[in-house]
């Protein structure tokens, strides 16, 4: 099995492949590439991101890797990471910038002013938070409802079609930050820096054959 963690420049892209090799049993080949031929030839495709929008969709454009990465999501196994998660909508509020557009929906920056019992919340939401699963997923084996995972974003997106949501966390109010459909599955929040579970997740996804029961 290959595996394809795509570089197009922007992401913790040596800590994501360091949390694949380490949950990665001996089945799985797994290339850091900016080669659209590897990543339209690999079995399964991981899309980190990391940074402004703006740039990281110039990054991709640049190196010629949209539509390897819009012809990936069609068919095999795809897990987007941060960054990597927001391009697959629409439109992002930061920099008025397009997205892939594979999923209907906004990316929207967090409101200045926010708070909650404890004070004023700052952007960007850093840190580890709950994440509620909303519905169930093969990617969740082994995985409590309410695990807390790592973020670092300003940005969250909101989908147009409330079935895409697979979990919310908080920050004050309820948020998207799992989405998925049929083979792809995307994360705002890094699995790379959250500890056991994020490498639980990510070895549910090495084990994953891009199906999901009814």
């Amino acid at each position: 099995m290959n595996v394809a963690v795509i570089d197009y420049g922007m992401g913790n892209l040596h800590s994501v492949v360091k949390s694949i090799e380490a949950v990665n049993d001996g089945r799985a080949s797994i290339v850091l590439t900016s080669d659209p031929e590897a990543v339209l030839k690999a079995d399964k495709v991981v899309f980190p991101g990391q940074g402004a929008m703006p740039d990281c969709m110039r990054e991709l454009s640049e190196h010629g890797l949209a539509e390897a990465v819009i012809e990936a999501t069609r068919n095999k196994p795809f897990f987007g990471i941060c960054v990597g998660a927001q391009l697959l909508f629409d439109r992002s509020e930061e920099g008025d910038t397009p997205g892939l557009g594979l999923f209907a929906g906004v990316v929207r920056r967090f409101a200045d002013g926010m708070s909650d019992a404890h004070g004023r919340l700052k952007v960007p939401h850093m840190g580890w938070n709950r994440v509620f699963q909303t519905r169930p997923h093969p990617l969740f084996a082994g995985i409590a409802d309410g695990e807390r995972f790592y973020f670092v974003h300003s940005y969250h997106f909101e989908p147009r079609d409330a079935s895409l949501t697979l979990a919310e966390s908080e920050y004050p109010e309820r948020f998207s930050c799992i989405v998925g459909r049929d083979n792809i599955f995307a994360t705002q929040f890094h699995t790379e820096k959250s500890h056991a579970a994020g490498l639980q997740m990510m070895k549910n996804f090495l084990a994953w054959d891009g199906t999901v029961q009814p």
